[in-house]
């Protein structure tokens, strides 16, 4: 310790023996604030906490408890007094897994072993007390509920607080036990939206985590009366529901995917009776018409969750081909349905889309071309008997639901596109004078023309009829979208300048139409979500991203639609920002292989002027100053199949593009950027995970991790961070990464645990050895604060490694950061494991010039890490001090005692000294004496 803080401890013992607590805690703290190193920290923390154990500051015994423990988790004392301090804050199941450690690591104390049995007993008390308790709360409830005399506002209230006692084990437990279902039953069937709510939050609390309950709940209420309940007209009830039945799903699958050891895949039991009994009531939902359009969606959002395999390494796609089988002609029911026709289930704006997700994610989970083909056969058949049927109605119906698969699986849909009658009848409907009729056909032709293949047949059969709706209808719906169906053909070429469909200016004049019909509130929801997706891919030219990003109405006005319960905006709104932010990926070509096209006379792609970097940040400023992050939060919450992986990919990429700049990385933090990053690196496209992951990197590594993921989300963050060090991502990637692992190594003990637990030591030791000096050293950073866990230091003190030889070696290279961090690493585990210190010398015949050469670095940094290493050597052996002594080392240390430049590398030079002084290596200088003698 220092002389100060090492006078201010002995003081604090001195008077904490005497009985003074006060002035044991003033000292200790006074210590702490002179404190340079994280053991003495921790001690001091650790006799702090004692002193807080006596003056009854419990809430502070166990904060300064768990300090000292973040620093060494094998602080036997620290432990016991955090065991004592959560014991008497109440906190039983804590203090005993303290207590229980405290036993484990010291089996023969009794104290601790006495300590164990008193909390077993409070513990197994509390519950008993907690117990009676519960029971009596529950059967107060269930008297209010069952009082027909009681006030519907305490009813209300006791249904409520059914809630609250469902989310707790004993209260769960205790529901079910007294016959709760059969009252929950009843109150389903109550007329009031706040009581049957508040029965299927219950339920939910019964079900979560709990197999064996749920089955019972199943059978009792059956399948039947809960779809009812979702298929009801309320859309609140209707998600409430929804939830509940997700939270059913997923408690009865829970077990059953085993994984038998020496197999690689995991092996799936056939699906529970119950299970099947959940999925056929979700699909003879589907065209029934008693069942709510919110109704409907949510049992297509439930199919999309629960039947597709969450993994190809999962053999086992039976239920995608049962809900094929039993149930693809119920959902193409839903897809044909055309809501202005009387016929047909009822629908909300986002069914269509959400149908297109489910085929999709039906046709993506086949495993061979039998399951593909009998899937387009079934499509087939159900398109052709409807179109073979007479009468318009059919014939809509038909292209109605080639639509919605153009939209899902593109493959499928195109396959029904091509059958004999169909784009010429699609072409005709367009000139029909019925708008519903129009509208159908008009979307059909807008989905075909998205596809390569179709779009030069369109080009030729379709503009002239497109371009006429567009000019001379007098419906704006059907305008918005004959004008969509242009701006897809006018963006064929992509961000490519060279590649215009059109003349010049005209997709400018398309844009400021778009964005006329955005802003115009008296249009339909739907019809402006039409102009958003024109605008998806006119923004392919810059010019056009140029005037959007001015028009702050229009910017608005599609976040407020992004906000909206119209999710099938979702995929627009994140397609038309990805394109004014530029974080689409661009291949850019080899100047070399450019000049070779040339010269061949082979097209070269070209970028826009307006699409260089200035251009894009200033867009990315305006984008900020619109509110875009709140939008992006909330389309990223959303809870609809429209929430696609690609849609979310969208998201992930738009955010990375906002924290480019560090300066605009606060605001993206503040407005919920972060928190709302964190579910992107879990469900997403491999790409989208992988950006979410480099914007959380960026995050992490300016702005403070515990402000930016406060609480427990901050340990959420680790594993994206450890998922970008993989050869597959980029050298900026994985340096972002190691920077940002960096700084979450330096805060705790428990999240260095974690990094460890996510097997990131052996990657960041791969990345010491990289090429790249940047990422060397931040490699070596990141190493430098993860040595903080004995668990690293122990890989350095296992022999037959080279571990210790190459931070030696690095302390002597020319890059002065890699240098820092070698040198720091070397110091901390020089202090922490002190028979390393033996073997420096045996690294490299340089070691002792390399020390010698921090020692005259120019860097204070440096000089200060070459003097803790040569005190920490010095330390650890007389051998070892000798040989440093007669180098010279001597003269430089002399020097630097004396030096007034940093007082922490003179005091350290000093102690090295006053080291070789007491092994009798040098004599104590007489006063006025020159200097120190051998």
């Amino acid at each position: 310790m220092a002389v100060g803080e090492g006078s201010y401890y002995r003081k604090g013992n001195t008077l904490f023996n005497a009985g003074d607590m006060q002035g044991a805690l003033c000292f200790y703290t006074k210590a702490l604030k002179l404190s340079h190193s994280q053991v003495e920290s921790a001690v001091l923390h650790r006799n702090r906490s004692a002193c807080y154990l006596k003056l009854e500051d419990y809430t502070k015994a166990e904060a300064d408890a768990s300090k000292a423990l973040d620093a060494d988790p094998g602080d036997v004392k620290a432990r016991f007094r955090r065991a004592q301090a959560l014991q008497k804050l109440g906190r039983l199941n804590e203090a005993f897994l303290d207590a229980q450690r405290c036993a484990q690591m010291e089996p023969t104390n009794n104290t601790f072993k006495e300590m164990l049995r008193l909390l077993g007993a409070q513990s197994q008390k509390k519950v008993t007390i907690q117990m009676s308790s519960t029971d009596a709360r529950v059967q107060q409830m269930f008297s209010l509920l069952l009082d027909p005399s009681a006030q519907p506002s305490d009813r209300q209230k006791a249904a409520q607080n059914l809630v609250v006692l469902s989310r707790e084990e004993a209260g769960a437990e205790q529901i079910f036990r007294n016959d709760g279902v059969k009252l929950i039953q009843s109150l389903l069937g109550s007329n009031q939206e706040e009581v049957v709510l508040s029965a299927l939050r219950t339920l939910v609390g019964l079900c979560t985590g709990h197999q064996s309950r749920t089955m019972a709940i199943v059978n009792e209420l059956g399948m039947e009366q809960l779809c009812g309940v979702m298929g009801s007209g309320a859309s609140a009830v209707s998600l409430a529901a929804c939830h509940l039945l997700q939270v059913m799903f997923e408690a009865l699958t829970e077990g059953m995917n085993r994984e038998i050891r020496g197999k690689d895949e995991a092996i799936l039991p056939e699906p529970s009776r119950e299970l099947r009994s959940m999925l056929r009531h979700l699909v003879e939902m589907m065209p029934a018409s008693s069942v709510s359009g919110p109704g409907r969606d949510s049992a297509i959002n439930l199919l999309v969750k629960q039947v597709p395999r969450k993994s190809q390494r999962n053999p086992d796609n039976s239920l995608t081909l049962w809900v094929i089988d039993q149930g693809l002609k119920k959902i193409l029911e839903v897809a044909g349905t055309v809501p202005e026709m009387s016929e047909g289930p009822p629908l909300t704006d986002n069914s269509h889309m959400s149908c297109s997700v489910l085929l999709s994610k039906l046709y993506d989970d086949l495993k061979s071309d039998a399951e593909r083909e009998n899937f387009n056969k079934l499509c087939e058949e159900y398109v052709q008997h409807h179109f073979g049927r007479p009468g318009l109605e059919s014939k809509l119906r038909a292209i109605q639901t080639v639509s919605v698969l153009l939209q899902g699986p593109s493959d499928v849909g195109n396959r029904t596109l091509e059958m004999s009658g169909m784009m010429d009848a699609v072409i005709s409907l367009c000139a029909s004078e019925v708008v519903c009729h129009q509208q159908v056909a008009v979307e059909a032709l807008i989905h075909a023309a998205g596809k390569a293949k179709r779009a030069s047949f369109i080009t030729a059969n379709g503009v002239a009829l497109l371009k006429d709706l567009y000019k001379k209808s007098e419906n704006d719906q059907i305008r918005v979208r004959a004008l969509v169906g242009l701006c897809k053909l006018g963006s064929a070429g992509g961000t490519d300048f060279s590649m215009k469909q059109f003349a010049e200016g005209s997709t400018l004049k398309l844009a400021k139409q778009c964005r006329k019909w955005l802003c115009n509130e008296s249009l339909p929801p739907t019809s402006r979500r039409w102009a958003i997706e024109g605008l998806a891919y006119l923004t392919f030219d810059a010019d056009v991203k140029e005037d959007l990003v001015e028009d702050r109405n229009a910017l608005q006005a599609m976040f407020q639609l992004a906000k909206s319960e119209d999710k099938t905006v979702l995929f627009a709104v994140g397609s038309t920002l990805v394109n004014c932010t530029n974080s689409y990926d661009v291949d850019k070509p080899d100047p070399q292989m450019v000049e070779l096209a040339k010269y061949a006379k082979q097209h070269v792609p070209e970028e826009h002027p307006k699409d260089a970097h200035s251009f894009v940040e200033k867009r990315l400023m305006k984008l900020l100053e619109a509110g875009v992050v709140s939008a992006l939060v909330c389309m990223g919450k959303q809870e609809s199949p429209a929430l696609t992986e690609t849609c979310r990919e969208c998201i992930a990429r738009v955010f990375l593009a906002l924290v480019e700049r560090q300066e605009d990385r606060g605001t993206v933090v503040a407005q919920g950027g972060g928190k709302a990053l964190l579910p992107l690196v879990s469900e997403s496209t491999d790409v989208g995970k992988t950006k979410a992951a480099q914007a959380l990197a960026k995050i992490t590594i300016t702005s403070n991790p515990e402000i930016a993921f406060p609480g427990e989300r901050i340990y959420e963050v680790v594993r994206p961070l450890v998922s970008l060090l993989t050869l597959d991502c980029t050298l900026l990637q994985n340096f972002e990464s190691l920077m940002a692992l960096t700084n979450l190594a330096g805060i705790s003990e428990r999240l260095r645990q974690k990094i460890i637990k996510e097997k990131a030591v052996p990657k960041v030791e791969g990345y010491m050895f990289e090429e790249h000096e940047l990422v060397r050293a931040a490699a070596t950073e990141c190493m430098c604060n993860l040595v903080l866990s004995t668990e690293v230091q122990q890989l350095y003190v296992a022999t037959g490694n080279d571990r210790l030889k190459l931070l030696v070696l690095y302390s002597g290279e020319e890059d002065e950061r890699l240098r820092k961090a070698a040198a720091g690493t070397l110091a901390m585990l020089t202090a922490e494991q002190p028979e390393l210190c033996a073997r420096i010398p045996g690294t490299t015949s340089h070691w002792l010039e390399i020390l010698q050469a921090l020692l005259l670095s120019d860097s204070l940094e440096l000089r200060h890490r070459g003097v803790v290493v040569m005190l920490n050597l010095m330390q650890a052996e007389k051998s070892l001090a000798e040989t440093l002594m007669e180098s010279e080392a001597l003269e430089i240390l002399s020097v630097l005692a004396k030096s007034t430049e940093q007082s922490s590398i003179s005091r350290a030079a000093q102690h090295c000294l006053d080291k070789a002084i007491e092994y009798g290596i040098i004599k104590k200088p007489e006063e006025g004496g020159e200097g120190n003698e051998p």
